[in-house]
């Protein structure tokens, strides 16, 4: 019986250990039976090594995610505690950034050099890469000889704009500024007398008003003879400080030229780099959403500067020819100043007229009347012709947020915030209005301005009606 038995267990036995084969060959069932190797399988032991290993896809052990859940807790404190003291050495921090950014200064000057030559290089790029395709059989070539041609002449452009502009303002300049200080004084003098020389009646009023004609006219001749010329030292130190300051920004902005070429040069790959940065870091939705906002920025901010550059420039060209043709004084002083403050939406215009004409008035006041009525005009040339066909609707603001933009630029970051806060405020309007349309859209509401009406109103179910229609609304 116990031979019967111990027959049937070994059969019973290789069955098992046929199925399990049959099932899968690689599982060795008999101990101290090895599968044979083959003669690759040493080859591939060793390849194995060289090979990246893939990452994360074993989920983590317990122990893992609770030094995980603990290493939150602890980030989150540290967080709070390095907020706390960096709020308290505010100054401290804002200093070491002010040094950095001095000293990253010509790298900035030639990002910025770059982004404004980057439209001249990619229109060379359009025109002369299937040009050169046709004629260059090596891969690639074609387009590092445009690239080149193309930076080459973005550069000469510069370079010729700004020694032309400097052999144009410069002299105009100095003489405008030399004849305003010789002539300043006396124009002052003419008008103290002019105004004491005026008949006024014996009323209380006009007591008042000569009193202080004569006070303000004595406190003004005392400053220019005494506190002027006293402070005569401190002007000539500060202006020695000016000129070292204006020779340390040429000197950046020449080494911010030469980055800039590097950066016109491997631009796609910085493009390619940042872009996979991107995606490595963030999911695959914030990733699209990120580039999404990178190239709406870009767009807003690429067309408002270069259209506005291009506005002011056109601007300042007609403010010289109109100012000669008027025969104005100051005409090359003026044309700058207006030309650059149009740069500031909305108030520039206002800026630039204001010393503009008081500069002008002194000289001859009839003049000054002429200068207003004239900017008044080119102004809204410019305001209701020019800029539009220039810039366009580039950055979707209306006029109340245009000015809430400028004051609040202004205000922290001076003429450059009152020149970057309307691209920087269209950015964030834009967001805002990106998320307020999703929030609506999710509850079937439409995203319109225009459905939102006084007589307009949406129900405690999310229905959306117009009650003057008495309809209901879908989208």
């Amino acid at each position: 019986m116990s031979s019967r038995k111990a027959k049937k267990h070994e059969k019973d036995k290789s069955k098992t250990i046929e199925s399990a084969r049959n099932t899968d060959p690689s599982i060795d069932i008999e101990p101290g039976v090895n599968k044979e190797t083959s003669p690759e399988t040493e080859e591939e032991r060793q390849s194995h090594y060289f090979r990246r290993p893939s990452l994360g896809k074993g989920g983590p052990s317990k122990l893992r995610q609770q030094f995980s859940r603990g290493m939150t807790f602890f980030l989150v404190i540290a967080a709070s505690i390095i907020f706390y003291f960096a709020l308290l050495r505010l100054t401290n921090i804002s200093k070491v950034f002010q040094e950095i950014f001095g000293v990253l200064k010509p790298v900035i000057y030639g990002c910025a050099l770059a982004y404004l030559l980057n439209p001249i290089v990619n229109q060379v790029d359009k025109y002369l890469v299937p040009f050169f395709r046709t004629k260059m059989k090596k891969p690639g070539q074609a387009e590092k000889i445009s690239r080149a041609v193309g930076i080459l002449t973005a550069v000469v452009l510069l370079i010729v704009l700004i020694v032309t502009l400097c052999n144009l303002l410069i002299p105009e300049l100095y003489s405008s500024i030399r004849n305003l200080v010789i002539t300043l004084p006396r124009q002052l003098d003419d008008l103290v007398s002019e105004l004491s020389e005026v008949k006024l009646d014996d009323s209380t009023t006009s007591t008042l008003l000569k009193t202080a004609v004569k006070e303000g006219t004595d406190m003004l001749m005392d400053w220019l003879r005494t506190d002027l010329m006293a402070k005569a030292n401190e002007l000539m130190s500060n202006l020695t400080v000016g000129v070292l300051n204006i020779v340390s920004e040429i000197f950046n902005a020449v080494i911010g030229l030469i980055v800039s070429i590097y950066i016109l040069f491997s631009k796609e790959t910085f493009v390619r780099q940042s872009k996979k940065c991107v995606y490595a870091l963030l999911s695959a939705r914030h990733a699209n959403m990120v580039l999404h906002l990178t190239t709406k920025s870009n767009n807003i901010f690429g067309g408002f500067i270069i259209g506005k550059l291009i506005d002011s420039a056109i601007i300042g060209v007609l403010c010289f020819v109109g100012l000669s043709i008027l025969k104005m004084p100051y005409v090359m002083l003026v044309s700058v100043i207006v030309g650059v403050t149009n740069v500031i939406p909305f108030f520039g215009p206002y800026i630039g007229a204001v010393p503009s004409t008081i500069l002008i008035m002194l000289a001859n006041p009839i003049q000054g009347v002429y200068f207003i009525i004239f900017i008044l005009l080119l102004q809204q040339f410019d305001g209701n012709i020019l800029g539009p066909k220039i810039l366009g609707n580039s950055t979707g603001l209306s006029a109340f947020w245009v000015i809430v933009a400028i004051l609040l630029g202004g205000g922290l970051f001076g003429f450059v915030g009152m020149v970057m806060g309307v691209p920087t405020f269209a950015v964030l309007y834009y967001i805002v209005q990106m998320l307020v349309n999703n929030h609506l859209e999710r509850k079937n509401l439409p995203t319109g301005s225009e459905y939102y009406d006084t007589m307009s109103f949406v129900d405690d179910e999310g229905t959306y009606y117009h009650s003057e229609k008495e309809t209901e609304v879908t989208e």
